[in-house]
């Protein structure tokens, strides 16, 4: 019996000790209620025996002891099963915890989960303005939101504390259920979209977008520098431009005039105000087309940009001398003028034949070889005023002959060159004598155009000494010499 006593009390010590390593600080109140239990227990039943014993006092001396020690056993064994009952008791109730607490738990457990309130609404905003996403949450709890960017994860804020270096980028926390995240000073390198999470399990988010609105612009390495064609060759003329949305691009040219634009499979060109597209292709190009084109690229995001481009087409001098006839009376300026077309601009010069007893020599190679004197450069000064006006590839010529006299009698040459070709124009001034005693009138001090053969000019000059004259003529005849001098 007291072999089993202990080895009920050693089994006891062990399941208290592990019982212990587990729940200490429960397990120490336990114990010690047990204890203080145990004791008033084993005190009560010595209290039994001592008067047991005084009762038995005839007894024989080794059957009281005897009796001692198995009541003193059996009241061990007791005390430890009370011990251990107590202890099974409070570890059930720590097995089982706090009653609030699983109360707690299980009111925890029926709280709603964290939700979306409505959707994060996509946003356009023009570059440098500021943009505003907003994320709407009930019920997060204890949950926290975060906003990152979608493409790369990139976390931007947590809560309301931003996490990025990035100081363009704040958040905001309204109301108790918003949170919004704001992007100052927009970039184009802000378009893109936004993620608003909710750190769940599973994890909740929503998605919502910035576009970025950039103003046009031209990118100057892509799109066309002055042009130099040679006419009767293509050229293309092209534009670039750079924005969101993505720009329109239309051409016009600068002085307001028309673009000439050849017909598909067709010689004829045709006339536009303005052409849409980056690339204007012309074909077969004329003088005509010749100029300072405009490139204007537009997206509804001021300001619109343009890009200025000069399209020169280059071809040889052409020279045309409207008159060339001239006659004048002695004493009076008469003017010369020669009409210039040449791309690139020509140098131009005016030249004066050598008289000769048959006329005048031309600066032919045939009549140099021949001995005849050659032609005279005039230059600007008391005699001569010379004179150029240009207008983009069009020039005029102008000679000024002073005091017309019997020497500046002769032949003229207008002449213009550059690095494709040249070209001259001839004109030939001549003497208009007047009928001695009359004066020259101020129209007879202008040019008189030529072109006419010797029988006109005679009879032009007969009409002319005869009206001076005022002589009478019949009216036929009259009516004949105005023919003639018309």
């Amino acid at each position: 019996m007291r072999q089993i006593a202990i080895e009920i009390e050693i089994q006891m010590q062990i399941e208290i000790v592990a019982f212990a390593t587990k729940n200490t600080h429960k397990i120490t109140k336990a114990a010690t209620t047990g204890a203080t239990a145990s004791r008033a227990t084993a005190a009560a039943n010595n209290k039994r025996q001592l008067q047991s014993a005084k009762t038995s006092r005839n007894g024989s001396g080794s059957n009281i002891n005897n009796n001692s020690k198995r009541s003193n056993n059996t009241n061990k064994m007791k005390s430890h099963l009370g011990l251990l009952f107590v202890i099974l008791i409070m570890a059930a109730k720590c097995a089982n915890g706090n009653p609030q607490s699983q109360h707690h738990e299980l009111n925890s457990q029926l709280d709603p989960d964290p939700e979306f309130i409505g959707f994060i609404n996509n946003v356009t905003y023009p570059a440098g303005r500021e943009a505003v996403l907003a994320c709407s949450v009930r019920n997060l709890g204890k949950n926290k939101v975060g906003w990152l960017r979608a493409s790369d994860q990139t976390v931007l804020a947590l809560q309301g504390r931003v996490v990025t270096h990035n100081a363009r980028i704040s958040v905001m926390h309204q109301d108790m259920h918003t949170w919004k995240l704001k992007i100052s000073k927009l970039r184009e390198s802000d378009r893109g979209c936004y993620m608003c999470q909710i750190n769940t399990s599973p994890m909740k988010k929503q998605v919502g977008c910035i576009d970025v609105q950039v103003p046009p612009d031209i990118v100057n390495e892509d799109s066309s520098a002055d042009l130099a064609v040679q006419e009767g060759e293509d050229a293309t003329l092209t534009c670039k431009a750079t924005g969101n949305p993505q720009p329109r691009v239309i051409w016009r040219r600068e002085d307001g005039e028309m673009i000439l634009i050849r017909k598909p499979g067709s010689r004829e060109l045709m006339k536009v105000e303005t052409y849409n597209g980056s690339s204007l292709r012309l074909l077969r190009l004329e003088r005509r087309q010749m100029g300072a084109y405009l490139c204007i690229a537009s997206n509804d995001v001021p300001p619109a940009v343009s890009k200025r481009v000069s399209l020169s087409v280059q071809f040889a001098p052409m020279v045309r001398a409207p008159s060339q006839l001239l006659g004048t009376p002695l004493g009076s300026d008469v003017q010369l003028e020669c009409q210039v077309e040449a791309s690139p601009s020509p140098v131009s010069y005016w030249l004066k034949g050598a008289r000769t007893s048959n006329g005048f020599a031309s600066i032919s190679t045939s009549s140099l070889e021949s001995g005849s004197p050659g032609p005279e450069m005039l230059l600007d000064g008391p005699k001569y005023g010379i004179t150029e006006k240009r207008d983009g590839y069009r020039g005029v010529m102008l000679l000024v002959v002073r005091s017309f006299s019997a020497s500046d009698v002769g032949t003229y040459h207008c002449v213009s060159t550059n690095s494709l070709g040249r070209a001259e124009g001839t004109l030939r001034l001549y003497e208009i004598k007047l009928h001695p005693g009359a004066s020259a009138s101020n129209d007879e001090s202008l040019n008189f155009i030529g072109g006419l053969d010797d029988a006109a000019r005679n009879v032009a000059a007969a009409f002319r000494q005869a009206a001076w004259l005022m002589l009478p003529l019949p009216l036929p005849l009259l009516l004949l010499l105005c023919a003639w001098n018309a």
